[in-house]
């Protein structure tokens, strides 16, 4: 793995990344979900994708861990439904470009895109919106935006409702394993331990949490994309868990029906995360997607 790095990405925003591989490989780019830093991608996750024959890069979004955050307060949980209440309000699209301007900032023309949760929307509106820039696309755990589908189960909604802003980094271990009990894969082992120490780096990386409110904001700003997910001219798949409880699977099946040529696959037991026991179809999974489009490019 290569040092930490910060680099600018345009309007004036600064994005914290690393990667694993060699630099001389084709770019995979993980993208984290909701109020995620980089290292939710686990580190062994991704140095096995770099065996693989890519140069895998993590990156925190704007807004968490160490790439900049914006200036302005967080919307309230109303505000937020609504898309924000602050004219500067941003939306998965200033994400997407952000994605595209780290790409151009390591000197990258294309790359394979990997996302989870709301980075699987951010990687679909960067495939959406920058076609030339993909190679592959994979969402995982991600939806579309539409109205009823894809949405938290109501004790879910619930949960985050009453949540509270932790104080302390004890605060923040202990409430990422109160909602990671609930929304994990419930069909594999609970890793609490691999929970409290994320919970524990996230803290000590950045221990604000106004920038989830914005990023929450961000994704209803940004409304039903699924016409934007039918204009996707690149090969995808679609990875969605049947115990999800934050993304109902809906989420995944709508992504797959709106997105041309894409393929769905179901993984029994995973819930809202990467259990070790899914890892090793998780990632035969994305390496078999990319191989397909390596393959073709070997034969043009």
């Amino acid at each position: 793995m290569s040092d930490e790095r910060v680099s600018p990405v345009g309007r004036g925003i600064d994005l914290c990344h690393d990667a694993f591989g060699d630099p001389a490989d084709p770019a995979l780019v993980l993208i984290a979900g909701l109020g995620q830093q980089k290292h939710t991608w686990p580190a062994d996750l991704a140095a096995t994708l770099a065996t693989r024959g890519r140069r895998v890069i993590r990156f925190d979004n704007r807004d968490v861990g160490r790439s900049t955050h914006m200036d302005y307060p967080p919307p309230n949980p109303v505000a937020i439904l609504r898309g924000g209440s602050h004219p500067r309000q941003y939306h998965l699209g200033d994400m997407a470009r952000d994605t595209v301007g780290l790409l151009d900032a390591l000197g990258y023309a294309d790359a394979d895109l990997v996302g989870i949760s709301m980075g699987g929307m951010i990687a679909q509106t960067v495939a959406a919106h920058f076609p030339g820039r993909v190679r592959t696309l994979t969402s995982i755990m991600s939806t579309t935006g539409a109205r009823r589908i894809g949405r938290p189960a109501p004790s879910t909604w619930l949960k985050m409702a009453t949540a509270r802003p932790p104080r302390s980094r004890a605060e923040a271990v202990e409430n990422a394993v109160g909602m990671f009990r609930h929304i994990g894969s419930h069909g594999y082992p609970f890793d609490e331990a691999a929970v409290r120490e994320k919970a524990g780096i996230a803290w000590d990386r950045d221990p604000s949490a106004a920038g989830l409110a914005r990023q929450l904001a961000g994704i209803f700003a940004s409304g039903d994309r699924t016409s934007e997910l039918t204009a996707i001219d690149v090969p995808t798949l679609v990875i969605h868990g049947d115990r999800d409880r934050m993304v109902n699977p809906t989420g995944g099946a709508a992504t797959a029906r709106a997105i041309p040529g894409a393929r769905l696959h179901t993984i029994t037991g995973m819930g809202h995360d990467l259990p070790v026991g899914a890892w090793t179809r998780i990632l035969d999974l994305i390496t078999e997607h990319i191989a397909r489009i390596d393959t073709v490019e070997k034969n043009v």
